[in-house]
């Protein structure tokens, strides 16, 4: 339930909140996504030259899965001042971090160029993307959940989370553009560079966005609680938030790590391995398969809020239930279509995949959110989420497609995929409920303190 201390901001004030967090999260899931996709179309050819064709893209996906390595580590370093210092400042800092790597790619030397000092500079970069990521995330969910109408959560929360599809989607379009209009050869030689160097322009726009936003009440709020208790004569110092979270909701860690499995491996199978999988073992060519992932992104960016008002009606365990039973489903039938090789069957086989994610994804941000106390919410959202991806995202690409190399065939992978959902099933079906929270009232106390305080910050369920 809403207390006054979480009553919502004005309509305009609320809307200019979830703009700033949506424009900031499609500019650092643009960059983030636009390397995926070169990954799997142009980088083996430039930084990975004289490797046969399948090996060459396994090593460019292998410097894609890097930038997921350092996303724990952005989730930790930002985490920590983001729940010391507010979410408003380290939301600057992370978009400022992956617009200058991405932009600084673009003007990347190839292989051809500098020899093997090209691949160490392009994974150099991807490092600083995913350290970037690792911290963009938690702050941009937690500036909307904390703002927002607590019986509008789970739409409102949802909005940074279209910033997924809607960088993939702008990534892609913006790769399919060029695709089109130059022939292979320009585009390898230079067309590739163009969508890295117009990162530049979006942040410039994200970040005069951004900064036109207060931070977050709930966060003040806590804020001052906390130097209140600080102040007293009996004050016990304050831990860590990273301790605080492994003591008070270490299990809720583990509930988010495994909520995130099938939610993460689902999509990067279904968006980026698919264009590998659909140029060499169905014959598709890079145009088409772009196209149809082009096609189904702006589907997916068009229910996710959908996703999220119903999560708001019902909960957020039923809806990410659903959308994780639903991807197991559909795995077969997925490639099914795909090695059909129709257009209109790709289409259909990657929207239908990216609606059904959609059920995880986008109440992911509020039942994430009201897992965690305001003092170490940052922290414990972005450990949770980000250190999933270490195991989950990142790999994907790269397993599914050693899958594809060993097998020959789609299988392995579509069970691979499903034996991640029902890692998923279990976490969130042993999970608690949190739509009914007060996101104010979740913020647990040091032992120290006397019983009323802690009576004061319980959770209200």
């Amino acid at each position: 339930m809403a207390s006054a201390t979480t009553a919502p901001p004005p309509p305009a004030s609320l809307k200019r909140i979830v703009a700033a967090s949506l424009i900031g999260t499609t500019i650092e899931w643009y960059d983030f996504f636009l390397y995926g996709s070169a990954a799997a179309l142009v980088f083996n050819k430039l930084f990975f030259p004289g490797s046969d064709p399948l090996v060459g893209t396994l090593l460019s996906f292998l410097t894609y899965a890097v930038g997921f390595a350092a996303r724990p580590l952005g989730a930790l370093v930002f985490g920590h001042y983001g729940d010391r210092l507010g979410r408003k400042k380290l939301l600057v800092l992370s978009l400022l971090l992956m617009g200058g790597a991405t932009f600084a790619i673009g003007l990347l030397p190839t292989h051809a160029t500098v020899g093997s000092a090209a691949p160490v500079l392009l994974t150099t970069l991807r490092l600083v993307q995913g350290f970037a990521l690792g911290g963009e995330w938690g702050g941009a969910v937690l500036l909307v959940s904390e703002h927002g109408d607590a019986r509008r959560r789970g739409f409102w929360a949802s909005w940074p989370q279209t910033g997924a599809p809607a960088g993939q989607l702008l990534a892609t379009g913006v790769l399919s553009l060029l695709t089109a209009v130059l022939s292979d050869e320009a585009f390898v030689s230079w067309g590739w560079r163009i969508p890295f160097l117009l990162s530049g322009v979006l942040v410039i726009v994200g970040l005069w966005i951004r900064l036109s936003v207060d931070e977050s009440p709930v966060f003040q709020q806590a804020l001052a609680r906390a130097e209140a208790r600080s102040a007293a004569p009996d004050a016990v110092a304050e831990k860590l938030p990273l301790v605080s979270v492994l003591r008070h909701h270490w299990r809720d860690v583990l509930v988010a790590m495994g909520a995130r499995m099938a939610e993460n491996i689902s999509y990067y199978v279904i968006t980026a391995f698919i264009l590998v999988y659909a140029t060499t073992s169905a014959g598709v060519s890079r145009q088409t398969a772009l196209n149809a992932v082009l096609i189904a992104s702006a589907v997916h960016f068009a229910v996710i809020p959908a996703w999220g008002a119903l999560s708001d009606r019902i909960g957020r365990r039923p809806v990410y239930l659903l959308g994780a039973a639903g991807v197991g489903l559909w795995m077969f039938p997925f490639f099914s279509l795909i090695d059909t090789g129709g257009f209109g069957n790709m289409i259909l086989a990657v929207t239908v995949g990216l609606v059904l994610h959609g059920a995880m994804y986008a109440p992911q941000a509020a039942f994430f959110s009201e897992m965690f106390a305001t003092r170490m919410r940052y922290s414990g959202a972005s450990i949770g989420a980000q250190f999933a991806s270490v195991a989950a995202g990142a790999p994907a690409p790269l397993i599914a497609t050693a899958l594809l190399s060993e097998y020959g065939n789609s299988t392995p992978i579509s069970l691979y995929v499903i034996a991640a959902v029902v890692l998923t099933l279990i976490a969130v079906g042993v999970a608690k409920e949190t739509r009914s929270r007060d996101l104010a009232a979740v913020d647990p106390v040091t032992d120290a303190e006397p019983a009323a305080a802690r009576a004061a910050d319980a959770p209200a369920v």
